[in-house]
């Protein structure tokens, strides 16, 4: 199991989403806060906020605390706003880590990343640390039965992607960051709306890691999902199946 995604991956196997959901929906609602106000309001008239909303639909948020939130974003009631801020360090093992957050105060979300490095056997470094280990790229999410996987390898190469890989669950498109927006809109034309469509970090390479480095490690990633400041968590780990089955087992 590789870490080249976001920790989402990873919090099937705690098995408390529905713990988490009150959590999910506040990280949710800044997101669309910011994406309207960073552009139009209207989710077809602005692609980050339209993957927002989407993104939202999949929680199952209801539509008028979706409504609510592109009105607070789009400053009609003089909401408070969110900073984009992106943290960088290393965790049990070795594991290189980001973290991107939006926040409205810097020094609050920074003083608890840190302590949250810290208390889980993890090191907060300087911006760039470990950024040269990732690569930005595309990533563009389709559900499995919105296309054959040579329906989408073709239409994905046709939008200038570099790689389309398919799962049992998914298709993930992958592009250049000049390509992304491009990309992503070709591909709803033919397809309809994505699963998810944004930049990601991805490693460029991945440690791999025993059973007790990943479970320390998993300690320090679930950490930082749980602060709600935080919005997604990269790490460049590896864990063979037999030790994710022996950590599974344990929970």
């Amino acid at each position: 199991m590789a870490g080249h995604s976001q920790f989402k991956n990873i919090m099937h196997r705690k098995g408390k989403q529905d713990a988490k959901r009150g959590k999910l929906f506040t990280k949710l609602i800044r997101e669309i806060m910011t994406s309207a106000r960073s552009g139009l309001p209207d989710p077809n008239a602005n692609p980050r906020l339209r993957a927002a909303v989407i993104a939202a639909r999949e929680a199952n948020m209801p539509k008028d605390t979706v409504d609510r939130a592109i009105k607070r974003g789009s400053g009609q009631d003089g909401a408070e706003s969110y900073e984009e801020v992106r943290y960088e360090g290393y965790g049990p093992g070795r594991v290189a880590v980001i973290v991107e957050a939006l926040t409205d105060n810097r020094n609050r979300t920074a003083s608890e990343v840190r302590s949250i490095f810290t208390k889980n056997g993890g090191n907060l470094g300087e911006t760039n640390s470990v950024g040269f280990m990732f690569s930005r790229v595309g990533e563009i999410v389709y559900a499995r039965e919105a296309a054959s996987a040579d329906a989408m390898f073709e239409a994905g190469l046709e939008a200038g992607a570099d790689n389309v890989e398919t799962t049992d669950e998914a298709h993930e498109v992958l592009t250049g960051v000049d390509d992304f927006a491009a990309a992503r809109d070709a591909l709803e034309k033919k397809f309809g709306p994505a699963r998810s469509a944004k930049l990601v970090w991805r490693p460029q390479s991945t440690v791999a890691l025993n059973e007790e480095a990943a479970r320390e490690l998993f300690a320090l990633l679930e950490a930082l999902e749980d602060n709600d400041d935080v919005q997604n968590v990269y790490a460049n780990y590896e864990v063979a199946d037999d030790v994710m089955a022996k950590l599974e087992a344990a929970t």
